[in-house]
């Protein structure tokens, strides 16, 4: 058996374009999918997936540590910069989606089968709707979309209720993010799981001071609160408050995690599948993790093969806590993929398929309907004209 093409197919939903990278093979109907989505970046990802397409196509899919180390150490550059990263790991997700549909099974009996019966889903806030998730800024409609998230059936959700802050600044945006949490938590009580990210919004010393504000509102965790090149700064913050830290999403390669979890950085490590060196790298991390006994979340934004490929890891690995998932950013979201894992809507909490792979599949035809268009752009700004982090 050998590969014979990688392919992209690029869907449009909105604020990103989803990349969906296709590995066929000499099989008739044998075929994995993988998602290498990077907003803002989707030309110079689909470019670097064709790069390493040269690498791979003609060798064996089954051999997936063995072609991980070509596309990452082949041709002098390290696959370890964000566009080829994501590249890699959009085609290792899909190596492993073969493997399953190889041996008949779903990837988590490939490694080593289940150590949870479920994977408990958590989601943004607004459903991961544009306008909700990253443009409310009033304390009263964080309260009204934390209602309508515990009706969903969700028992844990993640907020943007930090705005954007220079490198210090007053009480303003403290205030404002207590009133936010505060809002979401008289709305629906202590049962339901609060996340806020900060989305590295703030300097490390405004971090401090947003961390401290939140304590007493009782977080599940407080995401990013500084530039995630400070991990010092990070561990400082960790070490400063009880409230679990979380990061790691624009990382790529386990080296970086090893840094931040031997510094004691942070509570929970966030890598994303889709950028960090696919699920083969994923699971080294997972193990980094369960050694320094961190939690384990991965950062899922992105589209239906990248949530299947979450769940799947979470399945079989113990480190794992919970899972992003986003229901709501495009309306026809469920015509691309259908649900690759049954989900109990009072909890959300998704269960094995049992289908090989990864269990998802992709409708070409509605990813046609919806091609490659600019994603709207996100630009932030100071009050006196100075850039901001989005």
């Amino acid at each position: 058996m050998r590969i014979t093409a990688v392919e992209t197919h690029v869907c449009n939903a909105r604020m990103r374009n989803w990349v969906f990278v296709r590995v066929v093979t000499d099989e008739p109907g044998l075929y994995g999918w993988g998602e290498a989505t990077l907003e803002w970046h989707t030309r110079a990802v689909v470019g670097a997936v064709q790069d390493l397409a040269e690498l791979v196509v003609g060798e064996d899919p089954t051999r997936i540590e063995h072609l991980w180390q070509v596309m990452f150490r082949q041709h002098f550059w390290h696959g370890n910069d964000i566009v080829r990263g994501t590249a890699l790991s959009g085609i290792d997700i899909a190596l492993w989606d073969i493997l399953g549909k190889v041996h008949g099974v779903p990837c988590h009996k490939l490694w080593g089968g289940p150590v949870r019966d479920h994977v408990r889903l958590y989601g943004h806030l607004g459903g991961g709707k544009l306008e909700d998730f990253y443009e409310s800024d009033e304390p009263a409609r964080f309260g009204e979309l934390a209602v309508a998230m515990v009706e969903q059936g969700f028992t844990a959700f993640k907020s943007m209720a930090v705005p954007p802050t220079m490198p210090l600044e007053g009480l303003a945006p403290i205030r404002h993010a207590e009133a936010c949490v505060a809002a979401m938590r008289d709305a629906v009580g202590e049962g339901v799981d609060i996340m806020v990210d900060c989305h590295a919004r703030p300097s490390p010393r405004m971090g401090h001071l947003f961390a401290a504000a939140l304590e007493p509102l009782g977080l599940y965790w407080l995401e990013e609160p500084c530039w995630p090149e400070r991990a010092d700064d990070i561990a400082a913050i960790q070490r400063a408050v009880t409230t679990p830290i979380a990061t790691g999403e624009r990382l790529v390669g386990a080296h970086a995690f090893a840094e931040l979890l031997a510094k004691g950085a942070c509570s929970v490590v966030q890598p994303d599948i889709t950028h960090c060196g696919g699920l083969t790298e994923a699971r080294r991390i997972a193990a980094l993790a369960e050694v320094y006994r961190v939690a384990l979340a991965p950062h899922n934004p992105q589209g239906p093969v990248s949530t299947a490929a979450s769940i799947e890891l979470g399945l079989a690995t113990p480190s794992y806590v919970i899972c992003e998932a986003v229901t709501s950013d495009v309306p026809w979201r469920t015509d691309v993929a259908g649900q690759s894992h049954p989900v109990e809507q009072a909890g959300m909490l998704a269960r094995a398929s049992g289908r090989p792979g990864l269990g998802v599949e992709i409708d070409l035809d509605s990813v046609a309907e919806h091609p490659f268009a600019p994603e709207l752009p996100r630009r932030v700004f100071y009050s006196d004209g100075s850039v901001g982090d989005w």
